[in-house]
């Protein structure tokens, strides 16, 4: 079985500025400092940001997942695209055997762009009813964080 989930917003800067956000290592210390009600501690294990990065993500006591930790594997420059997939842990541990998160910045005008979050994922049916704990709501907030440092940190 397998599932996806996506959101977008607008934000009012331009895409080359949302990227600088997304494309790096800003958002995972975003929502690391702002959002800790969802999001107990996020860990740099290895990286710089680009492909091959490793996440360790705690979650707060009480919540479905203790902790995973995924993997960039894929940065697209040009498309504005970034992947990770978990890697071990969390997801993994309930029956799901992909469970893979995709930012994308796509340019509507020169200040305004659209952020786009997306998540894929595979379950064995076995385990099929705990997709629904499948949410892209933690996403949506990381983005709502991205566009509020965003705009208040225009050039």
């Amino acid at each position: 079985m397998f599932g996806t989930v996506s959101e977008e917003m607008e934000v009012k800067v331009s895409a080359t500025e949302a990227w600088k956000v997304y494309g790096t290592l800003q958002l995972a210390k975003l929502v690391d400092k702002e959002l800790t009600d969802v999001v107990h501690k996020l860990e740099i294990i290895h990286g710089d940001g680009g492909v091959g990065t490793i996440l360790k993500v705690t979650f707060p006591p009480g919540t479905p997942l203790s902790s995973y930790k995924e993997k960039f594997t894929k940065m697209d420059e040009e498309k504005r695209l970034k992947e990770a997939e978990v890697i071990e842990g969390g997801y993994l541990d309930l029956g799901f055997t992909l469970y893979r998160s995709r930012f994308e910045v796509i340019e509507k005008s020169k200040n305004s762009c659209i952020t786009k979050g997306t998540i894929e994922y595979e379950i064995k049916e076995e385990a099929a009813a705990n997709a629904s704990i499948v949410s892209i709501q933690t996403m949506v907030k990381a983005m709502e964080i991205a566009a509020n440092f965003l705009t208040k940190n225009k050039n």
